[in-house]
């Protein structure tokens, strides 16, 4: 189980992404990208992409929340995050969740 979530949870998260052809890609950080998470730690994803606003990011994380998954899923937009420190942990432990091969 990659990031201590079952297949099937990330493939349910993927499709939400999917949909929207401004996301570039979407990156995993916190406990679960490191493998330091318990059960019940949330999913802390960061999306990478152009044209992304928080209106948009509302309407991802109300299609996230009609998935009903047993995680809080904590998101945010890449290039509005202002905490040095956050950004920096991203960088270093962050990995790839998913990608928008269309993009490529």
């Amino acid at each position: 189980m990659p990031f201590g979530l079952k297949k099937n949870i990330i493939e349910k998260i993927n499709t939400v992404f999917a949909k929207y052809p401004q996301i570039e890609k979407v990156i995993l950080y916190g406990s679960r990208a490191k493998g330091s998470f318990q059960n019940g730690s949330d999913i802390d994803l960061t999306i990478i992409g152009e044209r992304i606003d928080l209106l948009l990011l509302h309407k991802i994380e109300d299609e996230l929340d009609d998935l009903l998954l047993p995680y809080t899923i904590d998101l945010s937009i890449f290039n509005r995050i202002k905490n040095k420190n956050l950004l920096e942990h991203i960088k270093r432990v962050g990995v790839e969740f998913y990608e928008n091969e269309k993009r490529n």
